[in-house]
């Protein structure tokens, strides 16, 4: 560059016919401005002398040959870019190095690009989909069976269960009552409809009762005592010509010696050991 300016600032050598840089208002040598104000390069150290292209980032400079993805060497001249820890990568590089792999297809996730995550994984946009109808899921509500992934409606028609009582699906838990599933809150008593368990019900023509409405309705009363036999809890029960009698309940009507596994005799409504029926 040459121009009216006639010495350099710095050295005071005529500029005349020579190249000069400008700083402020000041002129200055080629030599003079280098060793001034020629940034050094990052990668090589040497000076950006004016003639040379000074690529900046972030208050570095580069020579532009010395602008370069670290990992792979390629050039990163009007190229996206990024930095880790103050070290420039290409896209490809920091991708393969620091992106998160897709959990479907275990792909790299590129920067820039819409990353969808579940459960601590990440996943492509595209990869996140219904595993049956393949739609994206996105932020719709999802169901996961076996480590796949599946709307509600898919995994309703494909695995859910109905309940017994009021057809509707049931999405957990869940009661098994004669292969039949029932949900939790609808698995009650036939008669008081209090919520049953899986202990502490009686089953009588395929309807669940509650212990208590079942020996009010149902149970057969001890020939003795008069009170219901159930039979729940391992208790024992004597059943003879249609009466059934409480195990504790089962004696001699005279001598009220148990019976339980013993001979015994009947006299009307009475049952008698050996001993008091042959008196």
């Amino acid at each position: 560059m040459t121009s009216s300016h006639t010495d350099c600032h710095f050295c005071l050598q005529s500029l005349r016919g020579r190249k000069y840089a400008l700083r402020g208002e000041n002129a200055y040598c080629v030599p003079c401005y280098d060793s001034l104000y020629a940034n050094p390069c990052e990668e090589c150290k040497q000076p950006i002398e004016c003639n040379s292209k000074d690529l900046a980032y972030k208050g570095r400079h580069w020579h532009e040959g010395c602008f370069r993805c670290a990992k792979c060497s390629r050039s990163l001249v009007e190229k996206p870019f990024a930095a880790k820890d103050e070290v420039l990568l290409c896209t490809e590089c920091y991708s393969d190095e620091y992106s998160s792999k897709c959990f479907h297809c275990q792909k790299t996730i590129m920067p820039g690009s819409r990353k969808m995550e579940f459960k601590g994984s990440s996943w492509h946009e595209s990869c996140f989909v219904c595993q049956y109808c393949r739609q994206p899921l996105g932020t719709k509500p999802l169901i996961t069976k076996d480590n796949e992934n599946y709307c509600v409606p898919c995994f309703e028609k494909q695995f859910a269960h109905h309940c017994y009582a009021c057809k509707k699906v049931i999405t957990s838990g869940g009661v098994t009552y004669h292969d039949q599933p029932w949900h939790k809150e609808c698995f009650v008593c036939a008669v008081c409809k209090t919520q049953l368990s899986r202990q502490g019900f009686i089953s009588k023509d395929e309807s669940p009762y509650c212990v208590d409405c079942f020996s009010k309705f149902h149970a057969k009363k001890c020939a003795a005592c008069k009170k219901p036999v159930t039979g729940l809890g391992g208790a024992k029960y004597i059943s003879f010509e249609e009466r059934q009698w409480h195990g504790e309940c089962f004696s001699c009507a005279k001598c009220s010696v148990s019976l339980v596994g013993q001979e015994f005799l009947t006299w009307q409504d009475d049952i008698l050991c050996h001993k008091c029926g042959s008196a």
